[in-house]
């Protein structure tokens, strides 16, 4: 190995970091908040890191009885245009992450899960951001009785047969730019491998 290559281990080693100095809030937003942290670089210079809080999300991964994965195409404000993506949200205040996998995929699809099995959580952004998201699959989803959309959220809903999922992940292919999307359908596709 070269430079500061290590071999993978089942224990990380600590690494040198900045340590925080100092903090301040720069924006609260009614979702996002932001601070900026005054910090030491391991030189002993100094810097600072502009940090986005978030409460959390999730994202599902909803696999109908007919082996139909649930995806949504919504518009996205801040892309300008419509995403093919994974039902997904925040979640609330108080709230267990499943319960909240549970209401989104309800609230989004109009569909409930037989099953949910917790697949990962990660860093969405941690370069700038604390937002955690975990992924949950949804087997054996059904329509719900009496759903209503949210007239201010209009998503249409877009099934894609199980088989046909690789389709969706080709390389160099645009039809799943949304980042979570791809994880979500990446790991139904390690779960599908023998």
């Amino acid at each position: 190995m070269e430079g500061n290559e290590t071999a993978m281990s089942d224990e990380p080693r600590e690494i040198p970091h900045e340590t925080r100095t100092g903090s301040r809030r720069a924006f609260d937003g009614k979702l996002l908040h932001v601070r900026v942290d005054d910090v030491r670089l391991p030189s002993g210079a100094t810097s600072v890191r502009e940090i986005v809080e978030h409460p959390g999300s999730v994202v599902i991964v909803p696999v109908t009885v007919h082996d139909e994965v649930l995806m949504i195409r919504q518009y996205r404000y801040a892309t300008g245009r419509s995403l093919l993506e994974l039902p997904a949200g925040l979640i609330d205040p108080g709230e267990e992450v499943e319960a909240a996998a549970r209401r989104e995929l309800i609230e989004e699809t109009g569909h409930q899960a037989g099953t949910m099995t917790r697949l990962t959580t990660v860093y969405v952004s941690p370069g700038y951001s604390e937002e955690r998201t975990t992924f949950f699959l949804a087997e054996g989803c059904v329509p719900v009785a009496n759903h209503d959309p949210d007239p201010d959220e209009p998503i249409e809903l877009v099934r894609v047969k199980r088989d046909n999922v690789p389709s969706l992940l080709i390389p160099g292919d645009t039809r799943v730019e949304n980042a979570q999307a791809m994880l979500g359908l990446l790991w139904l596709l390690r779960r599908d491998q023998p």
